[in-house]
């Protein structure tokens, strides 16, 4: 049976989740509605998503259309849970977009526009709440149109209060279709079944998006979506034979025991078979069940919640890569975590290390006096984690202020280098050590590779020289994590039975941060990029008050004003966008989304340091030798 991976998405409040009851229920797959507000929706089923009336993980459930089978996959809409988006259209066959007809395209609309384009991913519109007062649609398809990179094909009308369903505008399609291009400039009428063929072509390939008016609540549009659905978006293609596959998700039972959702690209899997991802861990198969579908074979196009995979973490895969998902950028925000009792410090941690294994993008680290480090993407997403900590692990946390996650690379060449030579001196450590750093490409991320003779060391002495370095990059010169940093291993050598790896665990960190030291290092700042938009009268106080944040100022006449463009520091985005409405009569609109980051000028900001300090060596032995 073919099969049709599907993701809602949308801005929150659009109405994503209501609409998956509905399809759910207008294909008999439940026998009622359920309610976000009344927290008894099928996707919707953790206590907090319930309590809090939003999605927070992605969820998946099934209905058939005909004899195709399509795996819903329902999307967090909040922007704190951009991971979790991330994640699910790195599975998608295809997606539905939801819009409010009322709030039309907001700030997480274009966010996720711009990802579904960037991937051609073939995607649907629903236009959600027509059914409400002050529902546009006309205005509703300009501001698609103007502001999201989509072509839209509307496939049904809302005339006098009722929806009917139209044909494809020849005039769109013409924009990707040299045929039809031709009979429109000819004046020639084109049948209706190459409108709808080319269609169908245009949508698979990303280049238009089908779009529907309707409303979840009352059902009206959903029948046109669930013909457009089954008829416009491609299944899951077979693949090649070669297993693989991608966990997009990973919960724990009530027992603890770890469950992971796996998408199936080619291949199959089957029930005690055992599995290794391409990080070399792996275990065997002792539960799969394949959503939507009977029986314990996972065949190419299917998710299954698979058990057995006690190590399985979120982006772990099976074989090579099948889509190269554009990243969203990681979190920027940082908290200090502590439990209000100390004796749970040890349990807090491994709550949190819990977690880390659902969103690695958190990165749980020890932070002084007992306390945990995790990264954030807003308010709401420390709230959740709060939540989750006392209602799955029991642990009443204390929560530091957040505060902006500012990162280091090198600024130039730097090398250290120690030889134990123990005839001249007794050593601290037995064994010798020569690192170089680098400037690696912006985005690469740090790497380790060797310059001295393969098998010159014994091989657990040389993983602890190459973990050792990833452990030290965490916190640079000026306390914040390095990246995009290049460390060559340029000497080595240890002292036959005398040595041990943790020899190497402690010299490591004293050579790579004199290496780093005679290197230099830059802070740089997260930035985001905004779009703004002023009347006239008030662009100039918009324009002082932005480049007051910081902001780099683009701004174009548009047709109700002016448009502003540019970036700014994470840091004062929200208060950039507090401050619009009171300087534009609350005319001024803002968006603005995670983009990159730029050096700090001036002094650079500092972060407190967990541990000792390598820089400081008397001090350092001193933290060793008490830690033995």
């Amino acid at each position: 049976m073919p099969t049709l991976n599907l993701g809602i998405l949308a801005h929150v409040d659009a109405g994503k989740t209501s609409l998956t009851e509905r399809l759910l229920f207008d294909t008999g797959t439940i026998a009622r509605l359920g309610s976000v507000d009344t927290g008894d929706t099928q996707t919707d089923r953790g206590e907090l998503e319930r309590a809090r009336g939003i999605t927070i993980r992605s969820a998946v459930a099934s209905f058939r259309l005909g004899d195709l089978r399509v795996n819903l996959i329902d999307t967090p809409g909040h922007a704190d849970f951009a991971a979790e988006v991330e994640r699910a259209l790195g599975v998608l066959d295809g997606a539905v977009l939801v819009l409010s007809a009322i709030e039309m395209v907001q700030a997480r609309t274009r966010v996720l526009m711009r990802a579904l384009h960037a991937l051609a991913l073939p995607t649907l519109i629903f236009v959600n709440k027509t059914d409400r007062p002050g529902a546009d649609p006309d205005a509703v398809l300009a501001a698609i149109s103007r502001r999201l990179p989509a072509r839209p094909v509307p496939l049904n009308r809302l005339r006098s209060g009722h929806l009917v369903s139209c044909e494809p505008s020849p005039e769109i399609l013409a924009d990707g279709d040299d045929a039809l291009l031709a009979d429109y400039i000819d004046g020639r009428e084109t049948p209706p079944q190459t409108l709808w063929a080319s269609l169908r072509r245009q949508t698979a390939a990303g280049a238009v998006q089908p779009l529907y008016f309707g409303s979840a609540m009352t059902g009206g549009g959903v029948p046109d979506l669930l013909n457009g659905i089954g008829t416009l978006l491609p299944p899951a293609a077979a693949g090649d034979g070669e297993t693989r596959g991608s966990v997009f998700a990973v919960e724990r039972t009530r027992s603890g025991e770890r469950v992971a959702y796996l998408r199936l690209f080619s291949g199959e899997l089957r029930l005690r078979e055992d599995v290794t991802f391409a990080t070399g861990h792996g275990g065997r198969i002792t539960g799969l069940e394949v959503i939507g579908a009977p029986g314990s074979t996972l065949t190419a196009g299917d998710i299954a919640r698979v058990r057995g995979l006690s190590q399985a973490r979120v982006g772990d895969r099976i074989g090579p890569p099948v889509r190269d998902v554009p990243p969203f950028p990681p979190p920027s925000l940082e908290t200090i975590v502590r439990t209000r009792r100390p004796a749970d410090a040890g349990r807090l941690r491994a709550a949190l290390l819990d977690l880390a294994d659902e969103d690695p993008l958190i990165r749980a680290r020890p932070a002084p006096s007992g306390a945990t480090s995790v990264l954030l993407y807003g308010e709401v997403h420390k709230e959740v984690i709060a939540a989750r900590l006392l209602t799955e692990a029991g642990i009443e946390a204390v929560f530091e202020e957040t505060r902006t996650l500012y990162t280091e690379r090198p600024a130039g060449i730097g090398e250290a280098a120690e030889d134990m030579n123990w005839r001249r001196r007794m050593p601290d450590f037995w064994a010798t050590i020569g690192l170089r750093v680098e400037p690696a490409p912006h985005g690469s991320g740090n790497t380790f590779r060797r310059d001295t003779e393969q098998g010159a060391l014994p091989h657990a002495f040389d993983r602890a020289i190459e973990e050792t370095v990833h452990d030290t990059l965490e916190q640079g010169l000026h306390g914040w994590p390095v990246t995009d940093c290049a460390v060559v291993l340029t000497h080595s050598g240890f002292a036959g039975p005398i040595s041990t790896a943790a020899d190497f665990r402690g010299l490591t960190p004293l050579i790579l941060m004199e290496a780093l030291t005679q290197a230099g290092a830059r802070v740089y700042e997260p930035t985001s990029t905004f779009e703004a938009e002023s009347p006239a009268d008030t662009l100039s106080a918009v324009l002082s008050a932005l480049a007051a944040l910081g902001a780099t100022l683009e701004p174009s006449p548009g047709p109700d004003g002016w448009t502003i463009k540019g970036e700014i520091p994470a840091a004062r985005a929200r208060e950039a966008e507090t401050a619009l409405p009171a300087l534009t009569r609350g005319e001024g609109t803002w968006w603005s989304g995670p983009s990159g980051e730029r050096p700090v000028t001036g002094t650079p900001p500092t972060r407190p340091r967990t541990g000792a300090d390598p820089r400081n060596r008397p001090a350092y032995l001193r933290h060793l030798a008490r830690g033995q």
